[in-house]
């Protein structure tokens, strides 16, 4: 069991990514030290590219468009903005049985489960992190498109970084990378997919669907 309850934060004005990033690695130390408990941080950033540490240059197609981030995440290329729900995940893993996989699984879990409170079927693919959605609505079955990203790091069993989910971004943003290296496929958004949906409404999905998920980590 962990020593204090997770913490919940909430910014509605876009924040940052330096000042998100310096949060996260401060909490991360007082979690180690055991003088703060685990968060969970729903935020938006400005426009702007991350570079996770497998981020290929050759991805990145129009450097100048936005500022460009390099992380300690895993991943590639992923693109942020209004728009998009970030959730930063700050747990203490090793209090929560230290399966890396297992966590990496009920952050995709979190998803999906938010994303059915709005009749949204997000899948997983072998391969493919994040989470898909098959384009039936405009008649394509066939095609998949991303709806949301994930990126982790563990630092001293602690993580860091964590989702980001779709709501209503300006998808033609992502046309300055290849998302995630991946670029057979598309993006899509819950706006993309004729649902209309506030922040405020995404975010009681995502804490709802958190503590069905992660309730049972802390049980185990």
């Amino acid at each position: 069991m962990t020593q204090f309850p997770v913490q919940w934060r909430y910014s509605d004005a876009p924040v940052p990514y330096p000042q998100a990033l310096a949060f996260m690695e401060a909490r991360v130390r007082a979690i180690r030290a055991g003088e703060a408990g685990e968060c969970v941080w729903l935020l938006e950033h400005p426009a702007l590219y991350t570079a996770g540490t497998s981020a290929d240059p050759a991805d990145l197609i129009t450097p100048d468009r936005f500022e460009v981030h390099k992380t300690g995440r895993g991943g590639e290329y992923t693109y942020h903005g209004p728009g998009q729900r970030i959730g930063y995940v700050m747990l203490d893993l090793r209090a929560r049985g230290g399966d890396v996989r297992r966590y990496v699984r009920d952050l995709e879990e979190w998803i999906i489960r938010s994303l059915a409170r709005f009749s949204v079927t997000g899948e997983r693919r072998e391969g493919r992190a994040g989470v898909w959605v098959r384009r039936t609505d405009i008649g394509a079955p066939q095609r998949e498109d991303k709806i949301a990203a994930l990126g982790v790091r563990v630092r001293h069993w602690v993580s860091m970084h964590g989702i980001s989910l779709n709501v209503e971004p300006d998808l033609s943003h992502y046309t300055g990378i290849i998302p995630c290296g991946i670029a057979e496929h598309g993006v899509t958004s819950l706006m993309d997919l004729g649902i209309t949906a506030t922040m405020e409404e995404v975010d009681m999905a995502l804490r709802a669907e958190f503590e069905a998920v992660f309730s049972r980590e802390t049980a185990a």
